[in-house]
């Protein structure tokens, strides 16, 4: 049981733990107790996979620490992931708060402006109206942003949260209402755009739990068929699967003949012939036979299952330019707070200058030195390329891969389904023995208007494509791999190939 003492493993919903800060916040406190192995973070869901096996740490321990970050955790659920769950203010907090700081600011240089000029103002000139609305502006953009930074100067250890603080509070400090306003709003909005790209990449890997079906159709001992959840299907059970439905769970065929669409899974664009022994896979899609299939394997050990997990777990394969920029920032920023309490302190100290002037100026140093672009660049970079290849079909494992074709120097790839879309279409008619093009697609379609295979899709859509009225066909036949045979307005007719007719020792018809 998940998230339980005297397990092996736990497992923690984290509330807030939308990027590398957060994942780096937990390593300072955690990596103590336990190895960084034993840890396991999945942005994308806010999850934290703590191994407690052979160590003497338990699970309150373990909430602890967690707790001692400042971020909030509970033990984790597939429902606690769900946005449902949150209330509006969960869901949409980052989206207002910044909203509320940026038309707030923008409303108090406006009264600034209407009241004082375009030129600059002391700070004592202020109207009292456009302080006011620069204070809100101000919290608004640091109300995320304040306690992480107030832990992190407790902790002795600054970071970007604490640099953004000092150079916004400093600002006001010294006058520079706007500039302080200006600066929450812009470091808000970029932890906005960050959530932003991690939420969409999480509704990505959700669409992905919807290829497989809510239900399995299983039979039991009797003959009877109930239709089940899918994780309450044991293996070696027998369910069914009719025509143009999803595969619930991976298994073997016990019976019936079928094509699949296995696209969603391997990609193949062609549909798969299934027969007596033949594996398939959860989330890919029967054609026109029904198929009773023994489940191989449990609904959380499917191969679409490992797809997922392997997608939602990978931020915590982090790429070789996210790990250089996370070490550097943990040098860089202490290094910047210690130039700029130099810069401050210095000139005054040695040469008797102007406390004021350099008070300004160590706080411009601190908010045009702040890392938070490179440090939040590159994951935002990583995720909104996995969210964008989840979206057209491509699973990507992490950041690790992404980068990786930069590197490539050849690619091989499958070209059914890759280079080319992976559906047949007609692309050229050329009728025969005085035949019309309308006739000769007239009669291909009337034959082929009750088979569900690519090509005789790709018939039918041509025939709608130029109009042309499908009659019906008489005598219909379809005969497995070779083609088909039938009357189509009194005349007999043959869609096959010409080897195949060659074969049989006839001549091709008319």
């Amino acid at each position: 049981m998940n998230g339980v003492a005297g397990t092996s493993t736990v497992q923690f919903r984290i509330h807030g733990m939308d990027c590398a800060e957060e994942v780096t916040l937990l390593k300072r406190e955690l990596v103590p107790l336990l190895s960084e192995e034993r840890l396991g973070f999945d942005v994308l869901n806010g999850k934290l996979t703590v191994d407690l096996n052979g160590v003497n740490v338990n699970h309150e321990q373990v909430l602890a620490a967690i707790e001692r970050t400042g971020l909030k955790a509970e033990p984790w659920s597939d429902e606690s992931t769900h946005e449902s769950n949150l209330s509006f203010w969960g869901r949409h907090q980052r989206t207002i708060l910044t909203s509320i700081s940026g038309v707030v600011g923008g409303a108090g240089l406006i009264t600034q402006v209407a009241t004082s000029g375009v030129g600059e103002t002391a700070a004592h000139e202020l109207p009292v109206m456009a302080i006011v609305f620069y204070a809100i502006a101000i919290v608004a953009g640091l109300y995320l942003v304040l306690p992480k930074a107030w832990r992190s100067a407790v902790a002795l250890r600054p970071d970007m949260n604490l640099l953004m603080s000092v150079a916004v509070v400093g600002a006001v400090l010294i006058g520079e209402w706007f500039e302080g306003a200006t600066v929450a709003f812009l470091f808000s909005l970029s932890l906005l755009l960050e959530s932003w790209s991690v939420g969409r990449a999480r509704r990505a890997v959700a669409a992905l739990m919807d290829l497989a079906p809510p239900t399995a159709r299983i039979r039991d001992e009797g003959g009877n068929t109930r239709e089940v959840p899918p994780d309450q299907v044991e293996v070696g059970a027998i369910f069914i699967v009719r025509p143009a439905e999803k595969i619930p769970l991976d298994g073997t065929v016990t019976k019936g003949v079928s094509a699949v669409n296995q696209a969603p899974i391997t990609g193949e664009s062609v549909p798969a012939e299934k027969q007596p022994g033949s594996e398939v896979y959860a989330g890919t899609i029967n054609g026109d036979g029904v198929l009773e299939i023994e489940s191989t394997k449990v609904a959380t050990d499917t191969t679409l299952a490992k797809i997922i997990r392997m997608v939602g777990d990978a931020q915590s394969k982090r790429s070789p330019s996210e790990q250089w920029v996370e070490k550097f920032a943990r040098y860089y920023t202490p290094a910047v707070m210690v130039l700029a309490l130099l810069v401050l302190i210095a000139p005054p100290l040695l040469v008797g200058a102007s406390w004021s002037v350099w008070l300004y100026r160590s706080l411009v140093l601190l908010v045009i030195a702040c890392p938070c672009a490179l440090v939040i660049s590159t994951p935002v970079s990583i995720v909104a390329s996995l969210a964008a290849a989840a979206k057209n079909g491509v699973l990507i494992k992490g950041g690790l891969y992404v980068e990786a074709p930069a590197h490539l120097r050849a690619i091989a790839v499958d070209k059914t389904g890759t280079l080319t879309h992976g559906t047949p279409r007609v692309i050229d008619v050329v009728p025969l023995n005085e035949h019309s093009e309308r006739e000769l697609i007239e009669r291909a379609a009337a034959l082929e208007t009750h088979s569900s295979h690519p090509l005789a899709l790709a018939i039918m859509r041509y025939a709608e494509e130029q109009n042309v009225s499908v009659p019906e066909a008489d005598e219909f036949e379809i005969i497995p791999g070779k083609g088909a045979r039938g009357l189509v307005n009194g005349k007999p007719f043959w869609l096959g190939s010409h080897r195949y007719l060659e074969e049989r020792g006839q001549e091709t018809p008319e």
